[in-house]
């Protein structure tokens, strides 16, 4: 084969842009199937207690309904998989949470189904709920292990001896509200039979993985679901396993004897796809005067549903960001009344991070120290948590050259100084991190007759640009120009991989297509070159490989910064700009890499001046659940971003060097904005978001401070004025 310029490292075009622009691409909802009818969930009223009844007369009389599904009535499911509570769909009256599926019409048009849907009577035995959290619930526990699988308590040294001996300490509370995950795409799917074999064209994370999950749930025989996932409108972790919308679509499906097709409504996401908990998190940060952390201690407390015991990893990064000889971290979960929390873009660090990244600024405060040199002379030189050596850690460069590029050095001492007219200004410092995820995964890579080639691997594209890079990982490893490459993705029958989340595609993914493209080289090199008659193909495994990795802490680090004004008189808030200086491995696309980053930036930005789900305790439900009152981040929102990273070389995680980077971009983006908005006005918000009401709160309370402090006369001048 002919050597040509490497592809990896090149900020090159999305290869599916031209089909996305021109609507060749298929989506879930969009694959020509024939005889389709659709399904419409009748959702409950209440948040706790048992259907009675369900009257489905008036709905079966509509012309084009089909048919109408109830616990009663709806094909079993096997009630021994092992699979999160709340996808056994119509398998039990009891409610659980508020909107949950109890019902749903199957129709031959999406009109007949929602009309009919609205037909059907629901009648309820009602019990008392609880929706609302609290730091003091008494039935809030620590659960044995947290998603990333490390235990809830954690505890190094001796705490509170540690706590009582420091001379500098800080000791404050943080919360974040319900997020929820808002991709483009809704949660579509059309699920189809034939005998004992499903298909989902669903929108989808992990094909493989859904389809290992849904041949449990419904009791068939190995390979006999087929997920298909070409094209996903976004996901940020909500897709990462079948949702009840697509178990739905299944059941009403195989009881109608068609397939059937559903996309929910924005109001249904709002109802029936997970959210990212909230939070009500204490930390409590001690130092030596010279600003080396004695001990740490983070405890959160946050909300689960009855059904489902999930517990983020909230204080997770707490155990290995900064060196200090003792620390104590606790998750505790309360159990309530509510639909299932679980994964949303950097689950767990993204709140966590938050707390911890706002009590570092503070006690930088304390310290009359400068933010980034704290974080600097904390820097461990190995894991604090588990002792083991980093594969990399490139905090401290970021630090720095994230100041250098930001101008931190023109930064006001102290805060509530700088003013522009009525404008209050100030800037603010946070570090981001995410571990570096690989899991086990399969390719396949095919050479032709006609002097192409064939790579496919069970992997799925969100939108990232997870496509566009498995095609330069595969170009280079073969040696060919992209012309002659085929890259097939996005169906369970693919092979093992695992899905598009927790940063860990495009390392797992990569590592297997590297694999197969380079023994296939092999291959062809015993064959002189020369394709054989039929072709010739190889499969590649990377699960011996991972569990030949020496032990090591492989994570992502960065620096957020970010400039924010505060006008004195309204509480009006603006970001004027943000920076994110990130290292994370070989980027293996420029181009898609900075559209990840900046994506995951306006998120953190969104998350720490808009989003909020408000709960309504008396119906159980949110009482915002639009886009008209749950409130994300527009363009007139976002400000000047700016991006870069560092050229790490970390071979470590896997031969192509390449880490994940879909997650790192919003942790700390919050906290940055909210130290930023301490800078700009003197008084520090410890509750996301920071709406206008609680800009005018802070302002008012600086206000009075500096009332305090000014001397009779009144001669001098407030910091806010």
């Amino acid at each position: 084969m002919t050597t040509i310029e490497r592809t990896v490292g090149a900020p090159m075009t999305r290869v599916d842009g031209l089909d996305k622009v021109t609507g060749a691409a298929r989506y879930a909802y969009e694959f020509p199937i024939g005889d389709v009818s659709y399904v419409w969930p009748v959702q409950a009223t209440i948040a706790r207690g048992r259907v009675t009844g369900v009257d489905a007369a008036a709905a079966l009389s509509r012309p084009g309904v089909v048919a109408v599904l109830d616990s009663g009535n709806a094909p079993r499911l096997n009630a021994e998989a092992e699979v999160s509570a709340d996808l056994f769909v119509l398998q039990s009256p009891e409610v659980a949470y508020h909107g949950q599926i109890v019902a749903a019409v199957v129709a031959t048009s999406l009109e007949a189904a929602c009309e009919g849907a609205a037909a059907v009577r629901v009648s309820y035995e009602q019990e008392p709920h609880d929706v609302v959290l609290r730091a003091d619930d008494e039935a809030a526990e620590i659960p044995e292990t947290v998603t990333d699988g490390t235990p809830g308590f954690v505890e190094r040294g001796d705490t509170d001896a540690a706590w009582a001996a420091a001379p500098v300490r800080v000791d404050h509370v943080y919360t974040t509200p319900v997020e929820h995950v808002s991709p483009m795409e809704p949660h579509s799917t059309i699920a189809t039979w034939d005998e004992d074999r499903l298909t989902l064209y669903n929108s989808d994370q992990g094909p493989f993985m859904s389809a290992q999950l849904l041949t449990g749930l419904f009791g068939l025989e190995d390979g006999a679901v087929e997920v298909v996932a070409e094209h996903i409108g976004g996901g940020f972790g909500s897709k990462g396993i079948p949702r009840s919308p697509a178990v739905l679509a299944a059941l009403a499906a195989r009881a109608a004897g068609r397939p059937v097709k559903i996309a929910l409504t924005r109001q249904q996401m709002f109802a029936l796809i997970p959210y990212r908990a909230p939070t009500i998190q204490r930390v409590r940060l001690g130092a030596e005067r010279d600003g080396r952390l004695t001990v740490i201690e983070h405890e959160s407390v946050q909300q689960r549903a009855r059904l489902v015991p999930f517990a983020d990893q909230t204080v997770s990064s707490s155990r290995m960001m900064y060196a200090a000889p003792s620390a104590r971290t606790t998750v505790k979960t309360a159990p309530l009344d509510v639909m299932t929390p679980a994964w949303f873009r950097a689950p767990g660090h993204t709140p966590g991070m938050f707390a911890l990244e706002s009590a570092m600024d503070e006690l930088a405060e304390e310290l009359g120290m400068d933010p980034i040199e704290l974080r600097i002379r904390n820097e461990p030189e190995v894991d604090p948590g588990t002792g083991k050596p980093f594969s990399s850690r490139s905090l401290v460069a970021c630090l720095r050259q994230g100041a250098a590029r930001f101008g931190w050095e023109r930064r006001d001492p102290a805060p509530g100084i700088r003013r522009e007219g009525s404008w209050l200004v100030g800037t603010g410092v946070a570090a981001s991190h995410h571990p570096d995820y690989t899991f086990p995964s399969s390719a396949l890579a095919r050479a032709e007759e006609d002097g192409t080639f064939l790579v496919r691997i069970g992997a799925a594209d969100l939108g990232t640009g997870a496509r566009t890079a498995m095609t330069q990982v595969a170009a280079d490893a073969l040696g060919i120009p992209l012309s002659r490459l085929r890259l097939e993705i996005g169906r369970a029958s693919l092979g093992m991989a695992p899905f598009a989340g927790g940063s860990l595609g495009t390392a797992s993914w990569g590592w297997a297509v590297d694999k197969a493209c380079r023994a296939l080289v092999k291959e062809l090199d015993a064959y002189g070159g020369v394709v054989p008659d039929g072709g010739l193909e190889v499969r590649a495994d990377t699960t011996e490989d991972l569990g030949n990795r020496p032990e090591m802490s492989r994570h992502t680090f960065g620096a957020q910064f970010a400039q924010v004004r505060v006008d004195r008189d309204t509480g009006e808030i603006r970001v004027d700009r943000m920076l994110g200086m990130f290292a994370a491995g070989r980027i293996i696309n420029p181009h898609t890499a900075r559209s990840q980053f900046l994506g995951a930036m306006t998120m953190g930005l969104s998350m720490a001046l808009l989003e909020i789900g408000e709960v309504d305790p008396v119906f159980g439900d949110f009482a915002n659940h639009d886009f008209a009152g749950y409130h994300i981040a527009a363009h007139a929102d976002v400000p000047k971003l700016d991006v870069a990273w560092l050229e790490e070389r970390d071979n470590s995680p896997n031969p192509i060097g390449a880490k994940g980077i879909g997650e790192l971009g919003i942790v700390g983006a919050a906290a940055a904005i909210a130290n930023a908005f301490h800078h700009a006005t003197g008084h520090r918000v410890r509750d996301l978001p920071i709406r206008l009401e609680r800009s005018r709160e802070a302002l008012r309370a600086a206000r009075a401070e500096d009332d305090m402090r000014r001397p009779a006369g009144g001669e001098q001048r407030g910091r806010v004025g």
